[in-house]
């Protein structure tokens, strides 16, 4: 026991046990909180090597895109430039070419001149020529005219004179009483006329010459038996007769130059 009046002092473990703890507390603070810190430095870290890895590629990928757009680039300039010597070379022989185009334009300027002088002499020789052409057509158009008209006339009076002989004979057989054996083999007999009925397509004018071949002439009918009788014994198809127009259109005649009497 202490004796009275003495003064104990106060009692410092307590004290001390609680700066004990605080201190260990603090500790594990800044130990938790460097921890912290180290994680994060440690994340920050990844995070950057991680950004860095991804910006080293895509400045690789971007080096290499480069590099291509260089060489095509590159590949481009020297295509062109080949290109701009070619068109440069082409474009001196053009030059060249329109030198000798110039020279040549002159002389064929020249030929030009000469040739319109010589067309200009030509031309009036040329009317003074078409003018007696122009004559002379006249003449052989006038002489053709004249000699197909003759001849046209000598021929149509042959055949109407060998028509009338015929008829004569046939008249001079008649009387005689020999008038079944009047026509020629082949030919039939009417009406003191022989009658010939050809065989295969002829055109007018080949049946024209035929009949004036076999000394007669195309058909004329002027009654209605003897269009009958010809009807009886004509081609079943078609036949020709001997009415034409040939000398004035829409005027028909006999080629007999009989009158149109019968229709």
């Amino acid at each position: 026991m202490l004796p009275t009046g003495y003064w104990e002092p106060p009692r410092k473990r307590c004290c001390c046990a609680r700066r004990g703890t605080q201190l260990v507390l603090v500790g594990l603070l800044s130990t938790a909180m460097c921890a912290s810190l180290l994680t994060l430095l440690l994340l920050w870290h990844w995070e950057t090597e991680k950004t860095l890895k991804q910006l080293g590629d895509t400045a690789i990928q971007n080096v290499s895109r480069v590099s291509k757009d260089l060489e095509r680039y590159q590949s481009n300039q020297l295509a062109q430039e080949s290109e701009a010597a070619q068109m440069s070379q082409s474009m001196q022989e053009l030059q060249a070419e329109q030198k000798q185009m110039k020279t040549q334009d002159s002389q064929l300027s020249q030929n030009l001149n000469k040739i319109q002088e010589d067309l200009t002499n030509i031309e009036s020789q040329n009317s003074e020529l078409s003018q007696n052409l122009n004559r002379l057509q006249e003449d052989v158009i006038n002489v053709k005219s004249l000699g197909l008209n003759e001849k046209r006339t000598a021929s149509d009076s042959l055949e109407k004179l060998q028509e009338e002989v015929a008829k004569l004979w046939i008249e001079v057989l008649m009387s005689k009483g020999t008038a079944c054996n009047t026509c020629p083999k082949d030919w039939l007999h009417f009406q003191q006329k022989c009658y010939y009925f050809g065989k295969g397509s002829k055109q007018w004018i080949q049946a024209r010459y035929t009949c004036s071949d076999l000394e007669g002439r195309l058909v004329s009918i002027h009654s209605q038996e003897e269009q009958d009788f010809l009807m009886k014994h004509m081609n079943k198809r078609d036949s020709w007769i001997g009415l034409q127009d040939l000398h004035m259109e829409g005027q028909f005649t006999w080629m007999d130059e009989s009158p149109v009497d019968y229709r």
